[in-house]
């Protein structure tokens, strides 16, 4: 099979290229990268004013399954995956039984590889149980083919184990991924602690419950000369953290999540529980700071952190009901609506936060294009606008507070090793 991809604005980060050209996929490889291409024999996607990208690799998914598969199952996370641009995901280990040992694993890699649809990495966990008392077999889970470890959902809330998780997960090349949270402090909170949460007479959960739980992380990281990678950073004093130890070398990394830089705690007004989130939705001056730390380089990634859940969990009251929101789909849309269109990042930047940088940081070979390379490709219209939609979703779960929110930006093509799996107005 032979696909040619021509006309469009390729944006590829290692190479530093950014120019119109067409790309011509045979198999599962980029075959040739130039200018006027011509190919007998071959199937055409005409690409004019849009652009091609590597694969877009999303670093914080919850897939669910084993255990929770009417929330969602591999195939139908793959599936809203690829309608979101996205080649590779990352599946968070707080499934049930949790992803803490080989089998585990070895169970989400053969359904990942049954549904065939994209890229899953697995990620396995800090603590047997996820309970943070003591490490999971780390060596085990390295052979069984995860690429990062992490509680993600808890805390580790001992110090001792977090530094000795990091030590262990240097000597196997692993990145540990933090969930930042004192629960001590967050206990039975709700929504973000202040006046708005005083109003709709909602429990707090107080800013320095993730801005402790971040700067002791990174002062162990420090201590053990180890790699640190925090999740779904969301306040202004934690990024300042972050912004000030990578100034003195520590080797931290952090990540944000769409939600965070486009609304605020004010949208939790109307107790829609679709708004009910962890970590919280902050105010307008931390929406600002997550901003300049996209900018400025600070922040990372950018991910989904696409936590399906039923409409009955969710149709409760905002006390009882569950943390989480899906993002798969709607993540590319926000993240140019928000941040290219209002200028605070280029869509070359925006490239590196969902694609090149989580290659990097989690060391896979992912992320960019070249001839001879995996045709991992998403293919996007940064002009295109849409309603984000209930009834469109391909995820199992609909728990979204962006149902009607008019986006612009949105991947028209996925393809992965050089199978098309999402073309837009056909279901992946």
């Amino acid at each position: 099979m032979k696909l040619l991809i021509k006309n469009g604005r390729i944006i590829d980060i290692k190479s530093a290229l950014d120019a119109q050209m067409d790309l011509l996929i045979e198999e599962d490889k980029i075959i040739k990268i130039a200018k006027n291409l011509k190919i007998e024999d071959t199937t055409i996607f005409d690409a004019k004013n849009m652009v091609i990208v590597p694969g877009l690799i999303d670093l914080h998914t919850h897939l669910r399954q084993p255990g929770y598969e009417y929330k969602e199952t591999i195939c139908s996370g793959s599936r809203a995956a690829a309608f979101g641009g996205f080649t590779s995901i990352c599946c968070m280990p707080n499934t049930n039984p949790i992803i803490d040992n080989q089998n585990v694993v070895e169970f989400i890699l053969s359904e990942a590889k049954k549904c065939g649809l994209i890229n899953i990495f697995v990620i396995g966990a800090i603590s047997k149980g996820s309970n943070g008392k003591q490490l999971a077999e780390i060596g085990e889970l390295k052979k069984a083919g995860v690429v990062a470890i992490s509680d993600d959902g808890n805390p580790v809330e001992n110090a001792e184990i977090m530094r000795r998780a990091m030590e262990y997960a240097s000597m196997f090349g692993l990145p540990v991924i933090s969930h930042c949270e004192d629960k001590n402090l967050s206990a039975e909170g709700v929504m973000n602690e202040g006046y708005r949460a005083t109003v709709l007479g909602l429990k707090g959960i107080p800013r320095i419950a993730e801005i402790i739980a971040v700067a002791r992380d990174i002062e162990i990281a420090s201590f053990t000369k180890t790699k640190l990678h925090i999740a779904h950073i969301s306040c202004t004093e934690s990024v300042e953290l972050v912004r000030q130890a990578k100034k003195r070398g520590v080797q931290v990394t952090c990540e944000c999540c769409a939600h965070h830089f486009t609304l605020t705690e004010d949208a939790v007004t109307g107790y829609n529980t679709n708004t009910k989130i962890n970590p919280p939705l902050r105010t307008k001056a931390d929406i600002a700071a997550v901003k300049q730390g996209l900018k400025d380089g600070t922040i990372d990634c950018i991910v989904t952190d696409h936590a399906p859940h039923s409409e009955e969990e969710k149709d409760l009251c905002f006390d009882t009901a569950p943390f989480g929101i899906i993002g798969l789909e709607t993540s590319l849309g926000l993240a140019i609506t928000e941040l290219v269109e209002k200028k605070v990042l280029t869509l070359k930047q925006l490239v590196e936060k969902m694609s090149f940088n989580p290659a990097k940081i989690l060391e896979i070979d992912k992320g960019y294009i070249c001839e001879g390379c995996t045709a991992d490709i998403t293919v996007l219209d940064p002009h295109k606008n849409w309603v984000v939609s209930k009834d469109k979703f391909v995820s199992k779960s609909q728990n979204s507070p962006f149902i009607n929110f008019n986006l612009c930006g949105k991947a028209v093509l996925t393809i992965v090793s050089g199978k098309v799996v999402f073309k837009e107005d056909k279901e992946p």
